[in-house]
């Protein structure tokens, strides 16, 4: 398991609306709003403790917040 330390830079969204894939499942699992797939750097801490930066993408709406935040690439 890793921790995503704030903050988090140079966020770009990728998707949004019909143009994700898991659409269907965040509506059903986290509930309606506008979506939004995003990505952006981070510092991430491991579970080993060390810290290291790294590219992160999520998806988000208004009034959920950040879903299913997960390490891309490690930079």
């Amino acid at each position: 398991m890793v921790r995503v330390i704030p903050p988090i830079t140079a966020v770009e969204t990728i998707a949004e609306g019909p143009a994700i894939r898991e659409l269907r499942r965040l509506r059903q699992h986290d509930g309606p709003g506008r979506w939004r797939k995003k990505k952006g750097m981070a510092l991430v801490e491991t579970d080993d403790g060390a810290h290291q930066l790294a590219e992160i993408h999520w998806y988000e709406a208004h009034g959920i917040g950040k879903v299913k935040m997960k390490v891309k690439r490690w930079l």
